[in-house]
């Protein structure tokens, strides 16, 4: 055999081998299954109700990186934002960067309503004696550290992403919707991504934060309103104190609320709660504040944890990156104080079947807080963290702590801001909550099933249990104008 005719057997052999090797590849790997839970990584195809709202919206549907080249979240992989905090089990927020060097991180993102504000739409307040003291004689008056607000915040590493097991949904014969949910996509792909796929949230439920039109959230303090602030130091649940429990809509009943809440403030809160057992308990706040402060989870659903939950409350939860708690006047008149073991709900868990009668959702993004979402998921710039603002009903029977639908005893101002008539205004708590969230359409709310984790569905609850003492200072603070 010729030398050239020895090469071109060596290379058509070495060929025949590649070929095999490649065939034995093709042949063994499995189709990855990752992020089918993200619904900017799945492709199913969308009802007509899906596609309806596709054509009155064509802006919020696309993918992020198709809506910015640049929608990234801030380099946020430290597991300590992902439900293990560097800080776990000290009530505030220590070994973080420098407040300086955050803000300059968060300032990174393009300026839609001001990238250090925290308090959307309000007006400015004066600095009165900001540093007023606490009031004497209250147990646990000692505030700790001080702990990061929702306008500064260091950036953090971009998230490890795992695979995503398709969770199983169970039918809940007590929790039959009321009305017509969001829709359900029916994929094209394997009965897993379907699976998955029916959970929700959907594309159309998110839309990035520059394409939601200014708005003021709330209206302006007038001449006879009240302009001062106090803010309950209550950490941001870094002990984990967290149930699907709520004592306050279904007292006695375990898993009461089908989703998981995140607590501060009373150490107790669960479905067994009463006033007695609140008032004996521990507090995470500061002043002896010794009120329940909950809210549903955020998780990341491109995480493969709690994957057999049977309502579908799937991913690694989120712990906030911050939380304020601030207590707020009114814009027409002074306020009063609210009676111990008042019980207040705000938004409603069931909006997406129940209609947006109740509905208070309102989201937005660190730097963009004039820009405000009710029905959609944000999808926030490099540098700018998600924002939860919640708003509580401010104006009180001036008789009842509870009413039969929990909203009746409490009931929200008028357009102009001043409350109804028969009713006094008592200090308005707005919940102010901060993330850091996996890069595009990767986290949603935890939620009744049926309700397809529709962002329009965020709500809170809240339970006075203050004393006395510092609730009269909270009245005082407001309405002598201060920020304390």
């Amino acid at each position: 055999m010729t030398r050239s005719r020895r090469l071109a057997a060596a290379v058509s052999v070495l060929a025949m081998a590649a070929t095999g090797l490649v065939s034995a590849a093709v042949i063994g790997v499995t189709p990855a299954i990752a992020d089918h839970c993200v619904p900017g990584e799945s492709t199913p195809s969308p009802s007509p109700s899906a596609q309806q709202r596709n054509r009155n919206q064509p802006d919020q549907n696309q993918q992020p990186d198709q809506q910015q080249p640049d929608q990234q979240q801030p380099d946020q992989g430290q597991q300590q934002d992902q439900g293990q905090p560097q800080d776990q089990g000290q009530p505030q927020d220590q070994g973080q960067q420098g407040t300086d060097q955050q803000q300059d991180a968060d300032q990174q993102a393009p300026q839609g309503g001001g990238a250090a504000i925290l308090d959307p739409g309000a007006s400015p307040t004066p600095e009165g004696d900001g540093q007023t003291q606490a009031p004497e004689g209250d147990d646990q008056a000692q505030a700790p550290e001080e702990e990061q607000d929702a306008s500064t915040f260091s950036r953090r590493g971009r998230p490890t992403r795992t695979a995503t097991p398709t969770p199983t949904q169970s039918d809940n014969p007590e929790e039959q919707p009321s009305g017509t949910a969001s829709p359900s996509p029916t994929g094209g792909g394997n009965g897993e991504e379907e699976a998955c796929a029916d959970l929700g949230p959907f594309p159309e439920d998110f839309i990035d934060i520059r394409q939601v039109p200014p708005r003021q959230l709330g209206a302006r303090i007038g001449r006879g309103g009240s302009r001062g602030t106090f803010v309950s130091r209550c950490g941001r649940n870094e002990n984990r104190h967290n149930n699907p429990d709520n004592f306050i809509v279904a007292p006695g009943v375990s898993n009461g609320a089908h989703h998981l809440h995140d607590y501060v403030g009373n150490l107790s809160t669960d479905a067994f709660s009463t006033d007695e057992s609140l008032a004996a308990a521990g507090t995470t706040c500061r002043l002896g504040d010794k009120s329940t402060y909950f809210w549903p989870v955020l998780r990341d659903r491109r995480s493969d944890q709690n994957a057999n939950d049977p309502d579908g409350n799937v991913g690694q939860v989120l712990t906030a990156r911050a939380v304020q708690l601030q207590f707020r006047g009114n814009a027409t008149s002074r306020v009063v104080a609210m009676p111990r073991f008042l019980r207040l709900i705000t938004g409603d868990a069931k909006a997406a079947t129940n209609g947006g009668a109740n509905a208070r959702a309102a989201w937005s993004c660190t730097g963009f807080q004039n820009r405000i979402a009710t029905d959609k998921y944000p999808l926030c710039p490099r540098g700018s963290l998600v924002l939860r603002i919640l708003d509580f009903p401010s104006c009180w029977d001036g008789q009842n702590t509870d009413s039969a639908n929990h909203r009746t005893h409490v009931v929200f101002p008028g357009q102009n801001g001043a409350c109804p008539q028969g009713t006094r205004a008592i200090p308005q708590l707005r919940m102010t909550l901060a993330y850091s969230v996996p890069q595009g359409q990767s986290f949603a709310l935890d939620a009744f099933p049926e309700q397809k984790h529709n962002p329009v569905t965020d709500h809170a609850d809240f339970a006075n249990v203050m004393p006395d003492r510092l609730m009269r200072f909270v009245v005082d603070c407001i309405n002598r104008g201060r920020r304390c």
